[in-house]
């Protein structure tokens, strides 16, 4: 099991769009809609002040960004 210390630091570290889209899908709850390549690319072209580090990702930054969004642009 992993630790608080652990977890923390993977929500931290800033990744790939594919890498956050991977983990993304992976631990969200069942009955959330799911994110896509395209999707994230939406986001990050409607947003890009949250996007400080570049084309990074963080679920720590995103995550809850995206979990808002997506249920209104799923269809876009």
């Amino acid at each position: 099991m992993k630790g608080y210390k652990e977890e923390a630091a993977i929500s931290q570290t800033r990744t790939s769009l594919l890498d956050f889209l991977d983990s993304y899908n992976k631990n969200i709850p069942v009955g959330f809609p799911r994110a896509s390549a395209d999707l994230l690319k939406k986001f990050r072209e409607g947003h890009p002040s949250f996007f400080k580090h570049g084309e990074l990702w963080s679920l720590d930054e995103h995550r809850k960004k995206i979990i808002d969004w997506l249920p209104l642009n799923k269809d876009a």
